[in-house]
């Protein structure tokens, strides 16, 4: 038999965790029969009456493989061939997408330092004299992602502060949702109160971390930048033509409130892992746990010891920070197993042997 892993259980990335089991069902149920091909099928027609439930009538969804083809396709909504994106120097499409905003779209991308992954107005107040200057890249959008690259979440008003400044100004507002369901089970709102309500554009829809076996989306709520999307998404090679089985995962996400519950599992693991190594010596918090994410700082050899046993991402490594994920199927034993561990291992004793894990994952 085929194994994943020899390590017990993967703190690296909710990326790593399997397929939830109502999503797998939604799956085999979508494989009866022939259907029409691109979206021209009942299980997509479904699920954006249930994205309109969700984010409201205006909201237009469009299926897609992965996240970084949502936002590619999404910012090339937004983007003139001189315009310029703001986002944090964390965010994903800065450091984790190989490029792809500037290489398919040609845009550029400003990254702006943030203390938590997160832009305030502030932050981008000091941009805006580039704008009606020749000589500069103009301003068009500001990106932000929730929950942050730092495990940070944004609260409406947060959003909702942003958004009103950048339309007061001319700008656009788009945020990568990847981890959109677990901000919203964190702070215990719906998504649209973040998205819809607070004012933002357009934003990437994540499934694949939140349960799905590969199921992302773009929603574009702002009804004026919505009619190059299905050409822009076919350029951008994320039409899908057996749609169906895309569409059918995100509609499982959807329904009876699937999305919250796997988010909420996920960051309440988060916090049983920062709650059971808080009070070890040389151990501190880098971020606040906020979502299914916790960064800390630990004595390097820990790390070194750690990572021979469990699959998890060094953050920082000059500072020895690390990152460790939870997912929707991180069970309480996992967890106490791996806080067991890490006492051990801060204390000098594990004993460890095996792999490590390559930090580049988003």
């Amino acid at each position: 038999m085929l194994t994943s892993t020899p390590f017990p259980k993967s703190f690296a990335s909710d990326n790593h965790a399997g397929v939830h089991p109502a999503v797998l069902a939604a799956i085999v149920e979508a494989n009866a029969g022939d259907a029409p091909a691109y979206g021209g099928d009942a299980w997509t027609l479904a699920m954006e009456d249930a994205f309109r439930a969700e984010f409201g009538a205006q909201a237009t969804v469009y299926p897609m493989f992965n996240g970084t083809g949502a936002n590619v396709v999404g910012l090339g909504l937004t983007l003139r061939a001189y315009d310029a994106v703001l986002c944090p120097a964390t965010a994903h499409i800065n450091g984790s997408e190989c490029g792809a905003a500037e290489r398919v779209l040609g845009t550029k991308l400003i990254p702006l330092p943030t203390d938590d992954g997160k832009l305030r107005v502030s932050d981008i107040h000091g941009q805006l004299s580039a704008l009606g200057n020749v000589q500069h890249s103009q301003p068009r959008v500001v990106s932000i992602s929730q929950v942050t690259e730092c495990g940070t979440c944004y609260t409406a008003d947060e959003i909702a502060e942003l958004a009103d400044f950048v339309h007061a100004h001319g700008l656009l507002l788009h945020m990568d949702g990847a981890r959109l369901a677990n901000a919203a089970a964190e702070l215990g709102c719906s998504m649209r109160s973040l998205t819809t309500d607070a004012g933002v554009d357009l934003f990437s829809f994540g499934g694949t971390k939140n349960g799905a076996m590969g199921a992302e989306a773009l929603v574009v709520l702002n009804p004026a930048l919505d009619a190059p999307a299905l050409f822009l998404r076919k350029q951008g090679m994320q039409l899908a033509s057996k749609m169906r089985f895309v569409s059918a995962q995100l509609t499982a996400l959807l329904s009876d409130d699937l999305w919250r519950e796997n988010a909420a599992h996920a960051n309440a693991m988060a916090h049983r892992l920062a709650d059971g190594v808080a009070d070890l010596p040389g151990v501190s918090l880098r971020y606040p746990v906020q979502s299914n994410a916790v960064f800390l700082a630990l004595p390097e050899k820990a790390i070194t010891e750690l990572q021979q046993r469990y699959l998890f991402h060094v953050w920082d490594a000059e500072e020895n920070v690390v990152r460790w994920v939870t997912s929707f199927d991180t069970t309480a034993e996992h967890i106490d197993a791996f806080v067991a561990d890490i006492r051990l291992a801060v204390r000098g004793g594990l004993d460890s042997q095996g792999g490590t894990v390559r930090a580049e994952e988003g």
